[in-house]
């Protein structure tokens, strides 16, 4: 018997709500410091923060939190009040307390595949966040393994369908981004379905790899299911 299908979603901006909360709190921290630099300046120096900081802080919130406050202080040459220091710090502690909203068609697709394929979660970022934010969808029990990876890369895909004693052209793995969730598993040897999401973070921007035989694009997650059942056929 051939090998039953294995489906591994990731997790922000796939199955919930994410982006809109860094860039809520990317405008207010731009209005906190715009007596010290212009909203481009400090956009522009923001990002360079948090891809300097990716290999030292990770992906997630606190690393995010850590970038704005570095960046505060370089903007201001060192002459931001501590208070605004603390409002950065609370946007953090607010960003990490967001209710759970799932996006339209997760529940669709993840009943429709429960119990038919094996259903796992491959999300990057911080471990106590994404947990939480697991707990709180009311998906935890649908996945029958969680992976809470520190990037996702070519190996690091191909570590987790070893470990899980997956055969790579019987995977598929579904996501928002290009750059993490469709690109490094077709190295791997799975399949990639990009799902877009309305905002993509510029550092996870990539292009489509249209020729790509076991690449697939979904305008809607709740037609995942039809889309496994032509690849299991």
């Amino acid at each position: 018997m051939p090998q039953r299908w294995t489906v591994a979603f990731d997790a922000d901006d796939t199955l919930w709500h994410n982006e809109r909360f860094f860039r809520s709190t990317q405008a207010r921290f731009v209005d906190l410091l715009r007596d010290h630099a212009g909203e481009d300046h400090l956009r522009e120096r923001l990002l360079a923060a948090e891809r300097r900081n990716l290999g030292r802080y990770g992906f997630g919130v606190k690393g995010f939190v850590l970038s704005m406050i570095e960046t505060a202080i370089e903007v201001s040459e060192a002459r931001v009040p501590s208070a605004a220091i603390g409002e950065i710090m609370a946007m953090g502690r607010e960003m990490l307390a967001h209710p759970i909203e799932l996006l339209p068609g997760v529940e669709t697709a993840v009943t429709a595949l429960s119990g038919r394929a094996r259903l796992m979660l491959v999300t990057k970022g911080d471990l106590l966040d994404q947990e939480r934010k697991l707990a709180q969808s009311g998906l935890g029990d649908a996945f029958e393994a969680v992976e809470i990876v520190s990037d996702k890369t070519a190996p690091v895909y191909a570590g987790i369908f070893a470990r899980h004693g997956v055969a790579p052209d019987r995977a598929v793995m579904v996501g928002n981004s290009l750059k993490s969730d469709v690109i490094p598993v077709l190295e791997a040897g799975g399949w990639g379905v990009h799902v877009p999401f309305e905002t993509t973070w510029e550092l996870e921007h990539a292009e489509p790899p249209l020729s790509h035989p076991r690449f697939r694009r979904l305008d809607d997650l709740a037609r995942l299911p039809a889309l496994v059942e032509k690849l299991e056929t």
